[in-house]
């Protein structure tokens, strides 16, 4: 029954073994702007207004902030571009940090990104609300928060079925949202385009009569504290780059097709709705978003034939632009597992999160993401004014290490005739956002900036002790290697003798040739000498998200699995020892050796299963998070099914601390 629920809520598992697996759950570029490019376009639902609040009176100020807000998205969008014939499997900013900076630097962009696609998801649902809330009834504001972690919840079932059947339900949310802003940008223009002259104009002479009175100095750094202000509206340009493993064959022509939808998008729609509030003079008003006051300056009186049609289209596009924000929390999803997956395979993060669930989905990834984003939503009550902040400057932390990367690469390549071009992009994005960085830091640190900081310094923090076990397990496992595989051939191992099914059988779960699974054989014999008459290895190929990028990949999963696994049969042979192999490609280790050993019992009755589990000096409690308790998994498994296991212990030598 929980099997069949399960399959109803996230779908059944995908068969790793159809030809037209990759095809069937990659994206198009149109899929991907929705699923990727969301996250950036829906952020002009909270950019431009808080840019034009932080205006104040200075609102003529609006018409060169549009502006810089255009040119700016064209310049980080142009940048990542860019990126992907660089990092065609993936060129976000982790990964360009990482190779072009160094690993520390790396780590740090990681852990910008990390918590960055966490607020990607509060904010994103935070101001979802916000805007059903500028026309719902104000007293029902206490089911706020309420709302949001519902909505948070439906996401999180919704992104464990699969990245193309959550991005496909939600295209028409998407188009709804283009459709109705579109719209109002245009009629907010053409119906007061006999106002634009005398508005540029105002403007100008607002502008001069501002620095008479002020001085240049002081109405520069109102611009620039607007301008860094609406940081928010540049969020998610990177998460194109960073998601290029997902897009379709060609990946890289399709992630630029996206990345030209994606910033052609927003640079219209940030720059059009800041021009749209200084057309209608829109003000802020308590409980509604600017965008809400926008609308309804344009179509709020607007009757037919009795019906109030101008209020109509105001709720339908304000609930466009809430569904869109879901939508936009996609990206957290999408791209947030996704660079923790990345870190896990470096082991900066516990290994399981480099896992697939049997849908290809990063599960635990998922739900990690999932929890850290309702966290961030109670901790701040859904304050979208403190998780913009919080937003906005690990958003532009990672742009800076990104932009910085490639200032240094294209340096390095000066050979290129292409260099000096590509230079001044980067060199040109580095300034403005460092620029950018600097100012909100500077603004907001004392106003939640502060949270994000030591949150995202903490996560750094624990990514050096993570990586620092994983360093003395790996050197204590060295040590087992050196040590075990130097052991001499007692024969030379001849031609491949036929198993006795029902001889006494010991079937060993190993992962890689390596002295850990030497070890295993050496204990079985020493436990039970001259009890087996046949060794069987299996060995379970998982696909994780370092080598679900395609065909190729997966067959060299494949050949790697086979070839250690002839390695250990090999040396058995090698020891006067008859020996065969079985292998399985699966997305969970646990399971796909369930079944193999299932098999190798049914062929060879008089056997029982062995694994090695790895034991410490000191068992913390940090170390069943770190590594997987597969060996005791599967034996409570194949225990309840009748058949015999156990468990083998393998002491790892850590170096002392001190």
């Amino acid at each position: 029954m929980l099997l069949r629920l399960k399959h109803a809520l996230f779908g059944k598992p995908r068969d790793l073994n159809d030809p037209h697996l990759f095809h069937n759950v990659s994206l198009i570029a149109f899929l991907a702007w929705v699923g990727l490019g969301a996250d950036g376009l829906s952020s002009s639902a909270y950019g431009p207004d808080e840019a034009y609040r932080a205006l104040g009176a200075h609102t003529h100020l609006a018409i060169f902030l549009a502006v810089l807000t255009a040119v700016t998205i064209l310049i980080i969008s142009l940048g990542y571009s860019n990126l992907l014939p660089l990092f065609p499997g993936g060129g976000g900013g982790y990964l360009v940090a990482s190779k072009l900076l160094g690993e520390k630097a790396g780590v740090v962009s990681g852990c910008a990104l990390l918590v960055d696609y966490v607020l990607t998801i509060s904010v994103s649902i935070a101001s979802a609300c916000d805007a059903l809330w500028s026309f719902l009834p104000p007293n029902w504001i206490h089911w706020k928060l309420a709302v949001e972690a519902l909505m948070l919840l439906l996401l999180v079932i919704l992104n464990l079925r699969g990245v193309k059947e959550s991005v496909t339900i939600l295209a028409p949310i998407f188009m709804v949202f283009i459709l109705t802003h579109v719209w109002m940008i245009l009629y907010a223009i053409a119906s007061h385009a006999h106002h634009l002259p005398a508005v540029v104009r105002d403007a100008g002479s607002d502008f001069h009569g501002a620095v008479s009175t002020m001085g240049l100095w002081p109405v520069l750094l109102i611009l620039m504290k607007a301008y860094s202000m609406g940081g928010g509206t540049y969020t998610g340009i990177e998460a194109v780059s960073n998601g290029v493993s997902m897009l379709r064959e060609p990946r890289v022509q399709t992630g630029k097709r996206t990345m030209l939808l994606m910033a052609g998008s927003l640079a219209f729609t940030a720059g059009g709705i800041l021009i749209g509030y200084l057309l209608t003079n829109a003000q802020p008003v308590a409980g509604k978003t600017m965008n809400a006051v926008l609308l309804e300056n344009l179509f709020g009186g607007q009757i037919w034939n009795g019906w109030s049609v101008g209020h109509a289209f105001v709720v339908l596009s304000l609930i466009a632009e809430a569904a869109l924000l879901v939508v936009a929390a996609q990206a957290g999803f999408l791209d947030g597992p996704r660079v923790l997956s990345n870190m896990a395979l470096d082991s900066w993060m516990p290994h399981r999160f480099s896992q697939l669930s049997d849908r290809l989905t990063m599960q635990n990834g998922v739900l990690m993401m999932g929890l850290a984003a309702l966290a961030t939503l109670f901790y701040t009550k859904g304050d979208i004014t403190t998780l913009v902040v919080m937003y906005s400057i690990n958003v532009f932390l990672t742009f800076t290490l990104t932009e910085l990367g490639m200032v240094r690469h294209w340096l390095s390549s000066r050979q290129d005739p292409r260099w000096k071009g590509q230079l001044g992009i980067y060199a040109l994005g580095l300034v403005v956002c460092a620029g950018i960085l600097a100012m909100t830091l500077f603004e907001k640190f004392s106003e939640g900036g502060w949270v994000t900081v030591c949150l995202t310094l903490g996560t750094i923090g624990l990514c050096f002790l993570i990586r620092s076990h994983y360093r003395a397990v790996r050197a204590g496992l060295t040590h087992l290697d050196t040590i075990l595989t130097a052991i001499p051939s007692v024969v030379q191992p001849g031609e491949a003798a036929v198993l006795d099914r029902d001889a006494h059988t010991a079937v060993l779960a190993v992962s890689g040739f390596s002295g850990f699974g030497i070890h295993q054989i050496l204990s079985v014999q020493r436990l039970l000498p001259g009890y087996f008459k046949n060794f069987i290895f299996i060995s379970v190929g998982v696909l994780d998200s370092g080598t679900f990028k395609g065909k190729e990949e997966i067959g060299h999963l494949e050949a790697k699995v086979r070839g250690d696994l002839e390695k250990y049969v090999h040396w058995c042979r090698g020891q006067g020892l008859h020996a065969e192999y079985r292998m399985a490609l699966a997305t969970e280790v646990v399971e796909g050796t369930e079944k193999l050993c299932r098999a190798v019992a049914k062929e060879f009755p008089r056997s029982i299963i062995f694994a090695g589990k790895l034991l410490f000096n000191k068992e913390q409690w940090y170390q069943r998070i770190l590594h997987n308790e597969t060996a005791y998994s599967l034996q409570r498994r194949l225990q309840f099914a009748g058949l015999q296991m156990m468990v083998l212990p393998i002491r790892v030598l850590e170096p002392a601390r001190g």
